[in-house]
């Protein structure tokens, strides 16, 4: 896309949250107590009183009003550390505006920020594939999508994420399996088929992998069937992960 059809909010605010990824990022590496704590096993996102941060709040975020309401929500939970931070969330955003996305993967929706935050810039026939295997979490930020009026772009999958994107392996048929292909049939119908099995291979835009990083390589390969030349994948912590000390 030439930069000149780029709003000049969004190719700013872009720039600016790549710089301060990128600096948090090097930071991280040289100085990771301080940025990130001592314990490698937290999500590494900066700290609240970091002046990055702080800086990165003042004068690049527009979060959504709703967004924060669920981000706040979510920050009550034991468990709201692991949430995408809303700065991410923001620049994931920027990015799918840039090739103007309409179908996007998500998985590991957790309470559903960030999918509340990708549902919100599609357009009307835009469509959010969701993957979770926790009800009970994503019940948290379910009303906060009706209440923003973009729920009939979210398709909640709640299963392990390598059935919703790719065809389970061939066996032979038991009874168990008779009735497995019922219910398949009954899932298709329903909308509900496997992504690479009803062949929508290369016609998502967005990837985004937050899940369980034993299966991140499984997410990836299916992910680059899945998007489009030209679409983008982004995955949670890859970087960091590799780092080492």
């Amino acid at each position: 896309m030439p930069w000149f059809s780029v709003t000049k909010e969004v190719a700013m605010g872009t720039a600016m949250l790549g710089v301060a990824f990128a600096t948090g990022v090097l930071a991280g590496k040289r100085y990771p107590s301080i940025f990130f704590g001592a314990s490698k096993s937290s999500k590494t996102v900066i700290g609240k009183d970091s002046p990055l941060w702080q800086y990165i709040l003042d004068h690049s975020l527009r979060e959504h009003p709703l967004l924060k309401k669920l981000r706040l929500l979510t920050l009550d939970h034991p468990w709201g550390r692991i949430m995408v931070s809303c700065d991410q969330a923001q620049f994931m955003a920027n990015l799918a505006k840039l090739i103007k996305a309409k179908k996007v993967i998500e998985i590991g929706v957790f309470t559903g920020y960030n999918t509340l935050n990708m549902a919100l810039i599609l357009p009307d026939n835009g469509r959010v594939v969701a993957c979770d295997i926790n009800e009970d979490y994503v019940n948290i930020g379910k009303p906060l999508w009706k209440e923003a009026e973009v729920e009939h772009k979210i398709d909640l999958r709640i299963k392990p994420a390598s059935e919703t994107l790719g065809k389970r392996k061939a066996k032979s048929m038991g009874k168990a399996d008779a009735f497995d292909s019922v219910q398949k049939k009954k899932n298709t119908e329903e909308g509900h088929e496997e992504l690479l099995a009803a062949g929508e291979a290369e016609t998502y835009d967005f990837a985004f992998i937050d899940a369980d990083k034993e299966s991140s390589n499984e997410y990836y390969e299916k992910c680059l069937r899945l998007v489009r030349k030209g679409g983008i994948i982004a995955i949670d912590n890859e970087a960091l992960r590799t780092m080492g000390p």
